[in-house]
Order: C-alpha cells, then sequence, then structure tokens
C-alpha cells in the first residue's frame, strides 16, 4: 500500500519516517512540506522522495493512508479532508482537544468507511512493553495500582495554546498507557499546573488519579518545568512490587543518527544499569527489558489493512483517552473527583 506524511517537523521526521522505511511493507508516496529548510533537509536524506505542498497533492499522487504529523492546531482539518478524499488517516496524538471534536473526526470515519487511528507510539516503549510483560506475567499476583511518571526538563516545547498543554501532550501517552495496563478508568482525580503567558493560561504539568473499572488504580503525572528528566514506573500487588527508572532509547539513537532499519538487532536496547527490579517473596531481582520499537506500529497497520489482525490502535481506545482528558480538565476545575461522562 502507498503511504504518505503530512508534516516534516520534529515528529515527521524522528517518529514517522523511519519507522514506516523500517516496517519495510509500505510503499511511500510521499511527503507534505511547505518548509524551504525541510524540503532541502528531505532532498539532501530522501532524494528519491517526492516532496509536496498539499494534502489534495498526495492524494492525487496515490496516497491510500496519510499520516498527519502537524501541529495539533491543524489536525482537525487535515483528518476531515483526508476522509473526505477517501484516504485512510493516522493521527497524530491528541486525535482531537476534546470529545466533541474526536467523535465529529470518528464519525466522518465511519461516514466515509475508512480507517482512522491514533499514533500512540510509547506503547512500543522499552520501559512500558517490560513493565506491561511483567504485570502479565502473574508473578506479582492480583495488581492494586500504578505509579507513571514522565518529567522532562525541557520547559521551551510548552504550548501555549488555548487547544494546547501538557495534558494533551504528555498526559496522551500516559493515560493511554495506564489504559493498556490496568483497563478502562471509571472516574478521574486531577490536579494542574496552570501558567499564563500572553494572556493565555495553559496546563504545564499535571498529576491524575485514575480509577480504573476493575478496581485498579493507577497514578499518572508530569511536568517540563521540574528541571529533572526522570521516567519512573512503579507497579504494587499482593506478591511484591516492581520499579523500574529505565528510560526509551529509540530517540536517543535517532538523534545519534542512527535508523530502526539499519541497526534492527540493537534499536531499543538499554544498559544494564537502567533495567527495572521486580520484588517478590523470594527476594528481588533485575527483569530483561523488552527492547522498543516504534515500527511495531506501521507493521500492525499494514497487516490490519490487509484484513490480518487488529489496528494497533483501535479508534474506541483513542475516544477513550480523551474521555479521560476531559474529565481530568473538569475534575481539576471543579475541585473533586469526575466520572467519565459526567
Amino acid at each position: 500500500m502507498r503511504i504518505g506524511l503530512v508534516g516534516y517537523g520534529f515528529g515527521g521526521s524522528h517518529f514517522h519516517l523511519p519507522y514506516i522505511q523500517a516496517a519495510d511493507c509500505w510503499e511511500i508516496a510521499g511527503i507534505v512540506t511547505r518548509s524551504a529548510p525541510r524540503r532541502e533537509q528531505l532532498g539532501a536524506e530522501y532524494p528519491q522522495l517526492p516532496v509536496f505542498d498539499s494534502l489534495d497533492e498526495l492524494i492525487d499522487a496515490g496516497a491510500q493512508v496519510v499520516v498527519i504529523s502537524t501541529p495539533p492546531q491543524t489536525r482537525r482539518e487535515l483528518v476531515l479532508r483526508a476522509l473526505q478524499r477517501g484516504v485512510h488517516v493516522v493521527a497524530d496524538k491528541p486525535l482531537a482537544a476534546d470529545a466533541a471534536t474526536a467523535r465529529e473526526l470518528a464519525a466522518a470515519a465511519q461516514t466515509a468507511g475508512k480507517v482512522l487511528t491514533v499514533y500512540q507510539n510509547r506503547r512500543w516503549d522499552t520501559d512500558f512493553l517490560t513493565l506491561k510483560q511483567v504485570a502479565d506475567s502473574g508473578e506479582l499476583g492480583q495488581i492494586f495500582r500504578a505509579h507513571l511518571v514522565m518529567d522532562q526538563a525541557d520547559p521551551g516545547t510548552l504550548d501555549f495554546d488555548p487547544t494546547g498543554g501538557l495534558l494533551r501532550d504528555l498526559g496522551t501517552h500516559l493515560v493511554d498507557q495506564a489504559v493498556q495496563l490496568l483497563g478502562p478508568v471509571a472516574r478521574v482525580d486531577a490536579a494542574l499546573d496552570w501558567l499564563t503567558r500572553d494572556g493565555i493560561s495553559v496546563d504545564v504539568g499535571f498529576s491524575l488519579g485514575l480509577h480504573h473499572e476493575n478496581g485498579t488504580y493507577s497514578q499518572v503525572s508530569a511536568s517540563k518545568l521540574c528541571g529533572r528528566e526522570a521516567r519512573l514506573m512503579d507497579l504494587y500487588a499482593s506478591g511484591g512490587s516492581y520499579s523500574s527508572a529505565m528510560s526509551d532509547r529509540q530517540i536517543e539513537q535517532m538523534l545519534a543518527g542512527q535508523r530502526p532499519s539499519a541497526t534492527p538487532g540493537t534499536w531499543g536496547e538499554v544498559e544494564r544499569e537502567d533495567h527495572g527490579v521486580l520484588r517478590t517473596g523470594t527476594g528481588e531481582r533485575t527483569v530483561q527489558p523488552v527492547p522498543g520499537n516504534y515500527t511495531e506500529y506501521y507493521r500492525q497497520l499494514f497487516a490490519a489493512l490487509q484484513g490480518r489482525g487488529q489496528l494497533p490502535v483501535r479508534l474506541d481506545e483513542a475516544l477513550h483517552t480523551i474521555d479521560i482528558l476531559d474529565a481530568a480538565r473538569n475534575s481539576d476545575r471543579l475541585g473533586r473527583s469526575v466520572a467519565l461522562g459526567e
């Protein structure tokens, strides 16, 4: 199948194109960017790839699937246009700024009879894959709760836009991971950190308490103003606990000039000292990490569109994540626990 990429900023160049190429099952129809420096970069790195000015030109060139990797403010219009043109769509996270808009896009996909999915690539992070493997193994017994932290010393990337904020950024990943780990969420307790700049207030940090439908509990938090880099995962259970402070290495490898297609054997591997620790009644031991690789998203997407398996991220899962984010904002505003759909 022919796939095209709309947007070639940091996300398109580091989180999409290299993994589409590594999946080795797609024909790339082209890239959409109007930026002269990015066109120059593409010409130097991938001279064989066509570059277009618009989504319509990309679809006219034969793209059957388009990946929308542009800023959130432009996402709704591009997704709607692509579905109107009759192609499948991969949208960067978050799918939309709120649940109403997300359901508008879902309805448009149903009307068009096309697939709409979201790039929740952090399901394929090394630390999360390892955490999920530990939880699913049964060795810890009954799972009670999980704590997930994603702090970044990166205030320059905060998006001061009314539809932005850290909850819609890192929060989308953390909430998705919590749901994948412990199941759907019934209600939310939230505290958001607000900062105002040029008259626009956005959340620059958050702590969410997620009450899952099965009785488990997770706490997810993030900040970009804390001055530290921390990726922490803790799992508490009847038979012990699991703790991880490892970080996914894929972006480090990418920035170092490596590519998943060229180094498949070592892609996503972490250093020994970063391994998570499993503690049970028989003692404690380190856990061999599961290497992360975002290529798996595009492999699964291709197989699903060929009728050979499930989508890597189902649309109902993406809608549930947006519902949780809406409930979190309401919880912070009201100062109390909020049930989904309330």
